[in-house]
């Protein structure tokens, strides 16, 4: 007999996040004999804690399919929850839910933090008899999930479409830089991605022929603020303008930092920004032309700009969805789906499994030898990595009315069979 199926997001959203939703969704579909009633976990594994269970086998195929061009977590939702160990009260929750609703798959798209969730469920599951098959989907902008040795994963799905955002962001952003450098010669630019470098890294691929005056500073360059004004200062004397990108966990001294849940440092939620003390720095100083720095902080539309998407990015989402599917089916719990890249000159890759306990809370930290000597740029083999996960199209995006169309799905939950439960972290 075939077992429900649950999937759910968590953490930071991503453009391509639903892509791989719609592929977990149509390659369960594919095996009714396999999957029951696919279910949406609303806004994660809180809404799996509350008996929220958005049924997706009863939508509109319509609406599923435009899952793969709708960013972010709008459809189904996310949350930042993390199920801890002392609280053992919600581990029996989720499989009082998951029994009461006959679940026998789970699958969970996130990074990092997800891929230990996931673990944990199955474990948990297991040890409490019941039969539970959990499966991770990998999701982050960051690309920090894997190892440094690129063989858990070469890149996770929403990092190819934020590193196409910001190389197109930069693109633009020296336009304006190259007009208005008489009055604003020095543009300071924020980039996402914590204490991890790729997104900022990413800025190189705007100009890999090195024709701008770009420096890019991330938290792994160890550079202090004082240096990165006597480099901005040398740039100015050469060109009369810079363009200066910084990592959010660039080193400035304390911030006010926010924390999440997750025990991450929320840097769009503290005090002050990174590219605002650095502007600020900058402007104390005697700048060797007329004008001042400004700044300028690329928002959350960095992982919810479609329009920006890498086409790459999208189909390898889907596929890596459709191998979460497969993995379940074949392998059993325990996995994580990947992308792993083929040696050679052209780029291809393939999708394969980890197992979650190596992958949970792994940490990829940008590789040291992927640094410039400068310390402000990063080397031709990084950019000869991160190239073809931009994509060379734009994506097919549909508009009504000149709007885009996105997926919207149905409020069809499942009926509630449980007490209402408020999850232990809530309390």
């Amino acid at each position: 007999m075939p077992k429900n199926v649950v999937v759910a997001q968590s953490g930071g959203p991503s453009p391509v996040i639903n892509s791989t939703l719609r592929g977990i969704i149509d390659a369960c579909r594919a095996y009714p004999d396999t999957f029951g009633t696919i279910y949406g976990g609303w806004h994660g594994i809180e809404g799996v804690l509350r008996e929220e269970l958005l049924d997706l086998s009863a939508q509109d195929e319509e609406e599923v399919r435009l899952l793969s061009v709708t960013p972010a977590a709008g459809a189904i939702g996310t949350c930042r929850y993390k199920l801890r160990e002392k609280n053992r009260e919600d581990f029996e929750r989720v499989i009082d839910v998951f029994r009461a609703h006959d679940v026998g798959f789970f699958f969970y798209i996130g990074g990092n933090d997800s891929m230990d969730t996931a673990n944990k469920v199955s474990l948990f599951g297991h040890e409490h008899g019941l039969d539970l098959v959990a499966v991770g989907g990998p999701k982050t902008i960051d690309n920090d999930v894997g190892d440094a040795e690129f063989k858990l994963i070469d890149h996770t799905p929403g990092y190819g479409s934020t590193a196409r955002y910001f190389a197109q962001y930069i693109r633009n952003i020296n336009e304006e830089n190259r007009g208005s450098c008489p009055a604003d010669p020095v543009i300071v630019i924020q980039a996402m991605g914590r204490k991890i470098g790729f997104i900022p890294a990413a800025a190189r691929l705007a100009d890999p022929e090195r024709e701008m005056p770009l420096q890019i500073y991330m938290a792994e360059s160890t550079l202090t603020l004082e240096q990165l004004g006597d480099n901005v200062v040398d740039c100015l004397k050469q060109h009369g303008r810079c363009i200066v990108v910084v990592s959010e966990g660039f080193d400035v001294g304390t911030l006010g930092e926010v924390k999440d849940s997750f025990g991450h440092t929320s840097f769009g939620s503290s005090q002050q920004s990174v590219a605002q003390v650095v502007t600020n720095y900058l402007n104390s100083l005697t700048l060797p032309v007329p004008g001042a720095a400004r700044f300028q902080i690329p928002g959350t539309d960095q992982r919810d700009a479609i329009i920006y998407a890498s086409t790459v990015d999208l189909d390898e989402a889907y596929e890596v969805g459709r191998q979460c599917a497969q993995i379940a089916k074949d392998d059993g719990t325990g996995y994580m789906g990947t992308i792993l890249r083929e040696p050679g000159p052209t780029y291809t890759v393939r999708y394969d499994k980890v197992p979650l306990d190596v992958v949970a809370n792994s940490e990829r930290t940008f590789p040291a030898h992927w640094i410039a000597p400068s310390r402000i740029d990063v080397t031709d083999e990084f950019v000869a990595y991160a190239k073809p996960l931009i994509g060379t199209e734009w994506p097919a995006i549909p508009l009504v009315d000149g709007l885009q169309r996105f997926a919207r799905l149905e409020s069809l939950f499942a009926e509630k069979t449980l007490d209402t439960y408020i999850p232990q972290g809530k309390r």
